[in-house]
């Protein structure tokens, strides 16, 4: 019998897993999760870890409770090494996968290719993760897209998304006995339990996509587009995680949009696949220019005079303690679920590097060490977009106001007054800014600035003028040297 070795990495779900369904189709299949230094180049962040494990976990028991298939799970510096291993072990004779766009690990897989199929394996790529392929769009004169609303406009022109696949009939189990490791070895889940609260939020599992796929659908999509910035609303679809697991596919996400509306969208609809192109866009940019992952895009801001030092002021930011409340509720929300709303996002990263001054790496390490929706090309694009040094950027004079932030989208103070418990007895008017609050009123409700709450940082004004000295020196040092 033909037996083909599927290897997963970011795609663990049964459904719309083409590698997987054309596997099935050819004979007895072995699902193969490798942990290997070299196909996971860059450490996961703890929050992830702690997903994939639960990710792993769902995905392993779905394959035993329908298929009766056992995950095998290997552990090993190179990739090359332990797929030698296990085609030597059980006489495969092909390996399929579905193809990856991170530019840490692109040339390992056309290594694969090349090795085995050298070998008289039949060895496939398929194309799933995203939905166009980063080579297939160019502007008119045959570059890279590197501004998202040509990139889109030529995206809806030209991209024809395939309908996802449903789940394998069946998968026939190798008779070849193959060694594994348990899930626990792989070591993810931290030895002290500091992970409670995402247990509680999210419901890691294919099943859990879809359930909030239709959560979403059913009762938010419509008003997406005037309400995603608000915080205090669930008007998102928390989808994010799920998409960078690959426990649900974009094109699993865009035609069920599509379908639900029978193509007529709503602009709220619309605007939610708009923001899927986005991560189009962000993989599009990062595969024709790799080294963003820890270079500017914008070479003139390897000048631009940010620090590197992870000071006081820097741990303040990651621990919710910067005395600005949206900015410690949504640092806050990032550490006891993994996740944070995207507008909050945006403000919390401006403040970091703008108000700051600290290097937009520092942050995208710590999202990356934090989020469960660790994703390279959104993490590093959203970045390199707040700090104005990326692809379309964020203007360097639009420096996000903080407190008229949080009183525009947050307006009741019901997102800050949730993960910043002490701000609670403040009335609303004053949530956003306890320091403009009349003594008064702080001592009528028993609050002390500066005891329960942190004074702010650094001043407001103070620090956004700076910012603007910082980048209008750098436009006139481009200015002299053009």
């Amino acid at each position: 019998m033909v037996t083909t070795i599927v290897l997963l990495r970011w795609d663990l779900r049964l459904s719309d897993n083409p590698a997987l369904f054309e596997a099935s189709k050819k004979g007895a299949v072995i699902p193969v999760f490798l942990y290997t230094k070299d196909l996971f180049p860059r450490s996961i962040g703890g929050a992830k870890k702690w997903w994939l494990h639960r990710a792993l976990e769902s995905f392993s028991g779905e394959l035993k409770r329908r298929y009766n298939v056992d995950l095998v799970i290997r552990i090993g510096e190179s990739t090359l090494e332990e797929l030698e291993k296990l085609v030597f072990e059980t006489k495969v004779s092909g390996i399929f996968f579905n193809k990856n766009y991170d530019p840490l690990t692109k040339n390992l897989e056309e290594r694969i290719i090349e090795h085995f199929t050298k070998k008289g394996l039949d060895v496939r790529s398929f194309k799933s993760f995203l939905l166009h392929e980063p080579e297939e769009l160019r502007t008119d004169e045959g570059r890279p897209y590197i501004v998202f609303t040509p990139f889109w406009k030529k995206f809806q022109v030209e991209c024809v998304v395939p309908k996802p696949l449903g789940i394998p009939e069946r998968i026939v189990k190798s008779n070849v006995n193959v060694s594994s490791r348990n899930l626990e070895e792989l070591k993810l889940l931290p030895t002290i339990k500091w992970y409670d609260e995402m247990e509680k939020c999210w419901n890691v599992s294919e099943t859990g996509a879809f359930e909030r796929l239709k959560y979403f659908l059913d009762n938010a999509v419509d008003s997406y587009k005037d309400l995603r910035d608000r915080p205090d609303l669930d008007n998102t679809s928390m989808l994010s995680p799920y998409l960078a697991a690959g426990m649900i596919s974009p094109r699993q996400i865009w035609h069920a949009v599509i379908e639900r509306y029978d193509g007529k969208l709503t602009e709220g609809a619309y605007a939610f696949l708009r923001e899927l192109g986005w991560r189009e866009f962000s993989y599009h940019i990062l595969y024709h220019n790799p080294s963003l992952v820890d270079a500017n895009l914008r070479k003139e801001f390897d000048k631009f005079p940010w620090c590197w030092d992870r000071d006081e002021g820097f741990w303040k930011w990651t621990k919710g303690l910067t005395g600005i409340p949206i900015i410690d509720a949504g640092m806050r929300q990032l550490w006891r679920i993994g996740w944070m709303h995207n507008r909050v996002r945006m403000i919390v990263a401006s403040w970091l590097t703008k108000n700051m001054l600290k290097h937009w790496k520092l942050g995208e390490e710590w999202f990356w060490d934090t989020l469960v929706d660790a994703d390279i090309a959104n993490n590093v694009q959203g970045w390199q977009w707040t700090a104005g040094c990326g692809a379309d950027a964020a203007p360097y004079f639009r420096i996000f106001n903080p407190v008229s932030q949080g009183r525009k989208f947050d307006p009741n103070g019901e997102y800050v007054k949730k993960w910043v418990p002490e701000l609670r007895s403040l009335p609303p008017e004053y949530v956003h800014a306890p320091w403009e609050a009349p003594e008064m009123v702080l001592r009528s409700v028993g609050f002390e600035l500066g005891k329960d709450y942190p004074l702010p940082m650094l001043p407001l004004e103070e620090s956004r003028k700076r910012a603007l000295d910082a980048f209008q020196q750098l436009g006139k040092s481009r200015e002299r040297l053009l």
